[in-house]
């Protein structure tokens, strides 16, 4: 009697061609459920942000107006840019508070990083703390910075008067509007750039610190030689990040100063948003944003540069 062992049918192997098939299949099916995935995405980023651009593209050399028939006037709006004195004040006020919100912004979120950089249960309640400003709408933060300032019942204002110092009137006077909205702006978004920093931290061995307490080195000399080379890839998205953003800042100049006192906070997106909306310049207005696009880009690119030679050193 034969044994089930002894069955040829049971003991025959799949057939190759049926494996490759399979697999095929398999190969196919998950090639069609990763586009199907990015589907969406690629919808929004071509309907949101290509097409806007293409047709920006096309309105930089061009007389637009909306309530006006598109005329096409090519490189004008681009020499035009040069000899604008206001597209000068505006870059001016934004290369000057870049200037201060950059490196403000990375010792105020290293620092908060540097000190909740531990495991305790007070360190993630002030962790959550920080970065409720974050998440917090631009109106809403405005409003409390706008109550702060106020030049007769602010608190800042309050405070300097325990020590017998006169307040000054921060958003009506031009060398103090900017300051103060470099100072709402670092409160507003170190929490996140704290986030970023305590990943960074976290990263980085411990044994190194051992090694560097074992050769006498200090809290400072471990923080220089240990922990910022431990976290220059971290340093640079940062920093990137806030070179970038002090580039498009809008909505604080826009909320609290409206771009004055003297055009003191004009910035260069408040112009390109006056010029685009307020004067219904369309196509001048699409080829001041290129513009900042290029600069954005030229300052990133410098950054990479520093970055790639403080690695190499």
């Amino acid at each position: 009697m034969a044994s089930i062992t002894d069955d040829p049918v049971r003991l025959t192997p799949v057939a190759p061609v049926q494996r490759k098939r399979r697999g095929m299949t398999t190969a196919r099916q998950q090639t069609i459920n990763g586009w199907a995935f990015l589907a969406l995405p690629i919808v929004l980023f071509v309907v949101f942000l290509l097409v806007p651009m293409v047709v920006a593209a096309v309105l930089s050399f061009s007389d637009y107006s909306i309530v006006d028939e598109l005329a096409w006037v090519g490189p004008e709006n681009y020499a035009k840019v040069f000899g604008d004195p206001f597209f000068w004040v505006a870059l001016r006020n934004t290369a000057y508070y870049t200037v201060m919100y950059v490196p403000l912004g990375i010792i105020v979120a290293l620092a908060t990083a540097l000190l909740l950089n531990r495991s305790s249960r007070a360190t993630k309640v002030m962790r959550t703390l920080f970065y409720i400003p974050v998440v917090s709408s631009s109106v809403a933060t405005a409003s409390i910075w706008f109550w702060l300032l106020n030049p007769q019942y602010g608190i800042f204002n309050v405070v300097l008067g325990w020590f017998g110092i006169d307040g000054p009137a921060w958003l009506y006077e031009s060398q103090w509007a900017m300051p103060s909205i470099v100072a709402m702006s670092v409160w507003a978004g170190f929490g996140g750039n704290m986030i970023i920093f305590l990943g960074g931290l976290q990263g980085v061995p411990r044994d190194l610190y051992e090694a560097a307490q074992l050769d006498g080195a200090g809290a400072w000399r471990s923080f220089w030689h240990v922990t910022l080379p431990g976290i220059s890839k971290t340093m640079f998205l940062v920093s990137t990040l806030l070179i970038i953003g002090s580039f498009q800042v809008f909505d604080q100049a826009f909320i609290l100063t409206k771009g004055g006192p003297g055009n003191a906070t004009v910035t260069i997106v408040y112009y390109i948003y006056d010029k685009g909306f307020g004067a219904l310049e369309m196509g001048y207005a699409s080829a001041l944003s290129f513009i900042l696009f290029a600069i954005i880009l030229v300052f990133t690119v410098i950054n990479v540069r520093i970055n790639r030679m403080g690695g190499q050193s």
